[in-house]
């Protein structure tokens, strides 16, 4: 009795995940003079219902956060494939972070920005950090 409750539990399919997933590729440059560079930051997206991006500009679907700061930043992303529609999407978003500026007192700075991207059903991706990024006045 107990291998044919074991057997039927290892059949037993698992749905794919709702939360969308990313990976970082790439955010450069990682050395910035404040207000006059901007960094961009390349990530994959992966999610398995299509549902990331939002049609409405006052929806906010990407966190960046600054490690030096409390709050995060939020943005708006467009709609990655028609709303009402569920099927799997793959591919991969630009982010341009502005105006980076030295916090404190002295001539540089240093810090990490960790992104995360919310899908239509409020299900939040794991997050990425990017490497130590050097701010210099």
């Amino acid at each position: 009795m107990f291998f044919a409750i074991l057997a039927f539990a290892a059949c037993k399919k698992e749905s794919p995940p709702k939360e969308p997933t990313i990976e970082l590729i790439d955010a450069s440059p990682t050395s910035i003079l404040e207000f006059q560079d901007s960094i961009v930051i390349r990530f994959s997206y992966k999610d398995n219902n299509g549902d990331i991006g939002d049609e409405s500009p006052d929806d906010y679907s990407l966190e960046v956060k600054d490690a030096r700061l409390p709050n995060p930043d939020l943005y708006h992303v467009q709609p990655l494939a028609p709303t009402g529609t569920e099927l799997k999407i793959e591919g991969e978003l630009k982010v341009l972070i502005n105006t980076m500026f030295v916090l404190g007192n002295g001539n540089s700075e240093t810090t990490t920005l960790t992104l995360k991207l919310k899908d239509r059903e409020g299900n939040w991706s794991n997050e990425i950090i990017t490497p130590v990024i050097t701010v210099h006045k």
